[in-house]
C-alpha cells in the first residue's frame, strides 16, 4: 500500500523515533537518571580542553546529570580557558567546579589515574586517539571518543580490537558522530529505510568550509607551533577528508546501510596559506554495495561560504539533508522535518565548533545524554566497529587521491603506514 502523498510527523513519530537514536533506550531526563544526590552522577574526565573539547563538554553539563571533575590539556593556556569557561556553567548549573588539571605530556595518564573519574571525553588531536583510548580503557574508564578515531589504517584497525576489549571489560564506548543522533537525520533514516525513496540509486554529497583561522603563535617554538595548529597537518588530523569531511561519509555509511568497496577520489592543496600540509578541496566518487554512486566534494580555503549538504537519490524519489535546512524526502512520498526554516550564512568559526543553528540543534544533547545513560542504565554503546569503518571511508578517498587512481577497500585495508608526526612530545611538560 503506498502511503499519502503528503506526510507530516506527528509528536508521537517525533519523541519515539528521537529517542530509538540512543542506541535502543529512552533518553531519561538527568532528574529521573540521577535523582537529586550529587554523588549519583557519573563523574567526567576531559582530556583534550580545546574549542570542540570545551563545546561538548558544555553540552555534556547542560544536558546530562554528568559532572566535570579533572581536566587534561597539555597547554596551560587552554587548560586555563577551559576551567573558566566551564566552572562559569557549573556555577550556573548548581554543579560542583572542577577539581583538578593536569598539564603537560603526561596529563591524560595522570587524569586516568583518578579513582573518581568515571568516564572521559577525548578531545585531542585525532592523531593521539588510538593510544589514549587504549590507557582509558586499560583504567577500566567508559569513553567518549571524538571522531576521527585515527589518522591511518593500523590506528583504525587498532580501534577496532579496542571495541573488542571495552565489550569484554563492560565499559561503554562512543564516537563522535553526533549527527546520527540529531532528530531531523533520525526520522530520514527511517523514512530511507521503509522504503520511501525506493532503492538506492546515487547521491551526491558536498562540505564546503573556508579556512580555519588560526594563531600564528609566533613566540613558540616550531613543533609547539604545528602541534597547536594541528588542524594543519596531515599527520596530526589525518587532512579535512578524515577529520572535517568525515561527518557526511559517516551520515552516508548509516543512510546506505554500509561502506565503500571504492573509491576514485582527487585532490590538491592551491588556495591554502596556512603553514601545514592539508589539502584545500576534495573531489571524487565512492562506490557503495550494488552499484551505487556518490559523488563527493569539498574544500577548506579561502573566505567560501559555508554549507554542508547530501542528496541521495532512489527509484521512488529523493532524500536532501544539509546540516541548517532542509531535512526533506520529495518524489513518491513528500515530507520535511518541520521548523527548521531556511538556511543562513554561518560563520565558518562557529561552523568549526558546531555552534551553528538548524537539523543538528539536538544532536550533541541526545548523543552526550545518550552516553552517559547507557553508563547509568547499564546498556552499553560499542560504536568503535562504526567509527573504524567510518574513518577507514575517509582514509580509502584520501589514499585514492594519493595515489592517483581507484582504490578498492581490500586494498586499503593492506595499509601498513603508520603517519608519525616527528614531534618529540616529551618536550612537552
Amino acid at each position: 500500500m503506498n502511503e499519502p502523498r503528503d506526510t507530516k510527523v506527528t509528536r508521537r513519530e517525533f519523541v519515539g523515533v528521537a529517542a530509538a537514536a540512543t542506541a535502543g533506550f529512552t533518553i531519561l531526563k538527568p532528574a529521573t537518571v540521577f535523582g537529586t544526590q550529587a554523588n549519583s552522577a557519573v563523574s567526567l574526565g576531559l582530556i583534550g580542553a580545546g574549542g570542540r573539547g570545551t563545546a561538548v563538554t558544555r553540552s555534556f553539563l547542560q544536558n546530562s546529570g554528568a559532572v566535570l571533575t579533572a581536566v587534561a590539556d597539555i597547554f596551560q593556556d587552554q587548560l586555563d580557558r577551559a576551567k573558566a569557561n566551564l566552572d562559569s556553567l557549573n556555577t550556573k548549573l548548581g554543579k560542583p567546579a572542577i577539581a583538578r588539571t593536569y598539564k603537560g605530556v603526561g596529563a591524560c595518564k595522570e587524569l586516568l589515574a583518578g579513582k573518581d573519574i568515571d568516564a572521559v571525553y577525548i578531545a585531542t588531536p585525532p592523531f593521539f586517539h588510538p593510544a589514549q583510548l587504549e590507557a582509558a580503557l586499560a583504567a577500566g574508564k567508559h569513553v567518549y571518543l571524538e571522531k576521527p578515531v585515527g589518522v591511518d589504517v593500523p590506528g583504525a584497525k587498532k580501534i577496532m580490537a579496542l571495541g573488542e576489549q571495552a565489550k569484554t571489560k563492560k565499559l561503554s564506548l562512543a564516537v563522535g558522530f553526533q549527527i546520527r543522533y540529531a532528530s531531523p537525520y533520525v526520522l530520514l533514516e527511517k523514512r530511507i529505510r521503509e522504503g520511501q525513496i525506493g532503492t538506492m540509486v546515487s547521491g551526491e554529497t558536498h562540505y564546503f568550509a573556508s579556512n580555519i583561522n588560526r594563531p600564528p603563535f609566533d613566540d613558540k617554538s616550531a613543533d609547539e607551533r604545528r602541534l597547536r595548529n594541528w588542524i594543519y597537518e596531515k599527520t596530526l588530523s589525518g587532512d579535512i577528508i578524515v577529520e572535517q569531511n568525515i561527518h557526511i561519509i559517516d551520515v552516508t555509511n548509516w543512510l546506505l546501510g554500509g561502506r565503500p568497496v571504492k573509491a576514485f577520489c582527487t585532490n590538491g592543496r592551491a588556495g591554502r596559506t596556512d603553514p601545514g600540509d592539508c589539502s584545500s578541496h576534495y573531489s571524487g566518487v565512492f562506490t557503495y554495495p550494488n552499484d551505487v554512486h556518490i559523488s563527493f566534494a569539498s574544500t577548506q580555503y579561502g573566505k567560501a561560504a559555508w554549507g554542508v549538504g547530501m542528496q541521495y537519490y532512489g527509484t521512488r524519489g529523493i532524500a536532501e539533508a544539509r546540516y541548517d535546512a532542509p531535512v526533506r524526502i520529495s518524489g513518491a512520498t513528500n515530507w520535511e522535518f518541520p521548523g527548521l526554516g531556511k538556511p543562513e550564512a554561518v560563520d565558518q568559526q562557529a561552523a568549526v565548533t558546531g555552534q551553528f543553528r538548524g537539523a543538528l540543534d539536538d544532536a550533541d544533547a541526545n548523543k552526550q545524554a545518550a552516553f552517559i545513560g547507557s553508563i547509568v542504565t547499564g546498556k552499553l554503546l560499542n560504536e568503535a566497529t562504526q567509527g573504524a569503518e567510518s574513518t577507514l571511508a575517509g582514509i580509502l578517498g584520501r589514499m585514492s587521491a594519493q595515489l592517483g587512481r581507484e582504490l578498492t577497500w581490500d586494498e586499503m585495508l593492506k595499509s601498513t603506514e603508520a603517519y608519525d608526526p616527528k614531534i618529540n612530545f616529551a618536550q612537552f611538560t
